[in-house]
């Protein structure tokens, strides 16, 4: 798809780096996308290695087909996406979304690798994830991080505590155990969960706490 599409306030970015953990990624597409929201997708060349490793998925960063990671989400509902995903090269820094003036509700990194966080939270703009990060930070935006890597050094944990001081929000990929879950899929939908309640985005995928 093109890049002309005019800002939309919810509009929401979502870049996919290479730390393992590449179920996250897709959930959290689509349940985006099953919530009405328009997606900016961008994806790191070490993120294509990982969902290949771990969901058996190609994607071809030059001809990207996003359509695939909704599959899961057809399959279990016979509800039509309301959303939509739009596909911008991690290289291509003519993207709206590299560019303060495009507006947004909102980004996460999903997984974050470290070598991304330590990008961000150096202002290392190398390429549109790190860009676009950069603006969200900027421009006094939601920026949304998942780290997802054990056991956390010095250097990581420094690169962290930078990052939430100027306004990022760390979002560990750290399910929880107290709404009962029985399946992978549940501890996925768990850190999904909660990744929506900082985007503001309502959804149904765990059992609150304090709730029947």
């Amino acid at each position: 798809m093109t890049n002309s599409l005019e800002p939309n306030p919810l509009d929401l970015v979502v870049a996919i780096t290479g730390a393992s953990g590449a179920a996250y990624a897709a959930r959290l597409l689509q349940v985006l996308v099953k919530a009405g929201r328009r997606v900016h997708v961008t994806v790191s060349p070490s993120a294509t290695q990982v969902f290949q490793l771990e969901l058996g998925l190609t994607l071809d960063l030059r001809n990207c087909d996003l359509s695939q990671l909704l599959t899961e989400q057809s399959a279990s509902n016979n509800e039509q996406p309301r959303g939509s995903l739009v596909y911008h090269h991690y290289q291509d820094f003519r993207a709206g979304i590299a560019s303060g003036s495009f507006l947004t509700a909102g980004m996460v990194v999903c997984p974050c690798s470290m070598g991304t966080l330590a990008s961000i939270a150096n202002g290392l703009s190398t390429n549109l994830i790190h860009r676009a990060a950069d603006v969200h930070l900027k421009e006094r935006r939601k920026l949304i991080l998942v780290p997802r890597e054990t056991p956390l050094g010095s250097i990581q944990l420094e690169n962290m505590k930078r990052l939430a001081d100027v306004g990022a929000i760390i979002l560990p990929a750290m399910p929880g155990f107290y709404h009962g879950p029985t399946t992978i899929q549940d501890l996925v939908d768990f850190v999904v969960g909660r990744i929506c309640d900082q985007l503001g985005v309502p959804h149904e995928l765990f059992k609150r706490w304090g709730t029947n």
